[in-house]
């Protein structure tokens, strides 16, 4: 491998993932680079764990989420296995399909008969959380080697930080444009009822918490109606 060439594009998509506007285009943005960088890549995915279910996200081809969706089935696969932080794990490689596996058998078989012939996958994790893991497939036997895993390596990296990013930005807005209905629906409290802004608050507040109602869900009903029902 040209290690200086793949350095340097993956330098530029490092700087493209920060610049992508939502959380889905960086995940895409992910998946796409996977496909690109990483030799004898035929597609890429992210699955993503929460307790008993998963997601399949951003893949480059629908036969990649079928595949996350056999793995769910039979409740087997490296996908899964680089998705649960317990294994302490952090790669996992299927070199070739037409051979044994004697971790993951039933969905070795099923993969092969529907043309895999070996992937990889990568645990998507910084310090503070782990997200899910970044999965590489190929139709070819024995298609990824220690370079290509080497690589998988660093790309996972810098996607996990890239889309730690992206959460961070998403939550920092979904607060702000909380933040301002909140303060919407006080100004409403406030005018219709003659309230100062520390009652106005509590009002909200104490709403919340009668009618366990989350408090931005509170300022949208009162958005929307015009006041809360029992004033």
């Amino acid at each position: 491998m040209d290690w200086q060439g793949f350095a340097e594009r993956i330098g530029v998509m490092a700087h493209d993932l920060l610049e992508q506007p939502s959380v889905d285009a960086t995940l895409g943005r992910i998946t796409g680079s996977a496909a690109e960088l990483v030799a004898g890549c035929d597609a890429a995915g992210i699955l993503v764990l929460s307790g008993t279910e998963s997601v399949s996200l951003a893949p480059t081809e629908p036969w990649v989420a079928e595949l996350d969706q056999l793995q769910r089935k039979l409740d087997q696969g490296p996908c899964f296995d680089a998705a649960r932080r317990s294994t302490g794990e952090r790669v996992f490689r299927i070199a070739d399909f037409t051979e044994d596996e004697r971790r993951w058998p039933h969905f070795v078989a099923e993969a092969r008969k529907r043309g895999l012939g070996s992937m990889m996958g990568f645990l998507l994790y910084t310090d503070d959380e782990d997200f899910g893991a970044l999965n590489f497939y190929s139709h070819r036997s024995g298609a990824f080697t220690e370079e290509s895993e080497r690589a998988g390596v660093i790309l996972a990296s810098h996607a996990a930080v890239a889309l730690s990013a992206a959460r961070t930005h998403a939550q920092m807005e979904q607060a702000v444009a909380t933040r301002h209905q909140i303060g919407q629906a006080m100004g409403i409290l406030m005018a219709r009822h003659n309230l100062p802004e520390n009652q106005a608050f509590n009002t909200l507040r104490r709403y919340s918490q009668d009618n366990n109602v989350k408090l931005r869900d509170v300022a949208l009903l009162v958005c929307e109606q015009g006041a809360l029902p029992q004033l």
